[in-house]
C-alpha cells in the first residue's frame, strides 16, 4: 500500500511525457521573449518600488540564488503530473491567463527595485543574473506568482494522488523558499512578493473553480497526441 502513491505519480509523470516536456519548454521560452522585451523597452516611466520593514530585516544571502533558480524546475512539476490531455491543455490556458495579467501590469505600470548597494564583484553568478534579468518588471513578482500558482495546483494533484503528508509539506516549503529567495538575492522587494502571492493564488483558485472540464478536446488533436501517451 505504501508504494501505491508512487505508482500513481509515476503513471502521471510518464503520461504524455514528450508533449509536456516540449510544451513546458516552449511556453517558458515564449514568456521570456515577452518578459525581456518589456524589461528592456518599458512603454512608460519606471516606478521604483518602496521598501518596507521586511526588506530591512532580511539580509542579502548569496546562497539563496540556487533556490531562486530552482523555480524553473519547480514550475514543471504540476503540469508534468497531469494525466489527461484536456487537463494539460486547460492548465496551459490558465498559465497564459496568469502570465498575461503579469505582463499586462508590467506594460501599463513598469516597476523596478531600488538600486543595489552591495558589491557583487565577488559573486560572478550574480553578475550574470543582473546582466540577463535586470531588476525590473518588479511588481508583481512573476517569480513568486508562478511559484504560488504551481504550489496550489501541485497541492491539488498531490491530494488526488493521496500522497503522504511530507510531500505536501515539501511542496509548501519549496514555495516559501522560492518566495524568500527573491528578496534574499535582491531581485524583488516584499511588496513585489505580496503582489505575486495574490496574483498567483487568485488565478490558481479560479483555475480549480472553473477548470473547463466540459470543454471538448478536438478529435483531430486527440489523435495527433495519441502516439505520445
Amino acid at each position: 500500500m505504501s508504494s501505491t502513491w508512487r505508482v500513481r505519480l509515476w503513471s502521471r509523470f510518464r503520461r504524455y511525457f514528450l508533449v509536456k516536456a516540449v510544451g513546458i519548454t516552449a511556453f517558458v521560452g515564449l514568456f521570456f521573449i515577452a518578459y525581456f522585451e518589456l524589461l528592456r523597452h518599458p512603454a512608460r516611466a519606471v516606478t521604483q518600488m518602496p521598501l518596507i520593514w521586511l526588506d530591512q530585516v532580511l539580509p542579502f544571502e548569496p546562497a539563496a540564488l540556487w533556490i531562486y533558480l530552482s523555480l524553473w524546475f519547480y514550475v514543471g512539476i504540476a503540469p508534468g503530473l497531469l494525466f489527461s490531455l484536456r487537463a494539460l491543455l486547460m492548465y496551459g490556458v490558465w498559465a497564459i491567463v496568469l502570465c498575461s495579467l503579469g505582463l499586462g501590469t508590467f506594460y501599463f505600470w513598469p516597476t523596478a527595485v531600488p538600486p543595489q548597494t552591495m558589491d557583487l564583484a565577488q559573486f560572478p553568478a550574480f553578475a550574470v543574473l543582473r546582466g540577463v534579468d535586470a531588476a525590473g518588471n518588479a511588481c508583481p513578482s512573476m517569480h513568486v506568482a508562478t511559484a504560488m500558482f504551481t504550489a496550489i495546483r501541485l497541492g491539488h494533484v498531490l491530494r488526488m494522488t493521496r500522497v503522504p503528508a511530507w510531500l505536501h509539506a515539501a511542496n509548501a516549503l519549496w514555495f516559501v523558499a522560492i518566495a524568500y529567495s527573491t528578496m534574499a538575492v535582491r531581485q524583488h522587494v516584499a511588496l513585489d512578493v505580496l503582489a505575486g502571492v495574490a496574483l498567483g493564488a487568485a488565478v490558481a483558485m479560479a483555475s480549480l473553480r472553473w477548470p473547463g472540464t466540459n470543454w471538448p478536446v478536438p478529435p483531430s488533436l486527440e489523435r495527433a497526441f495519441r502516439r505520445w501517451r
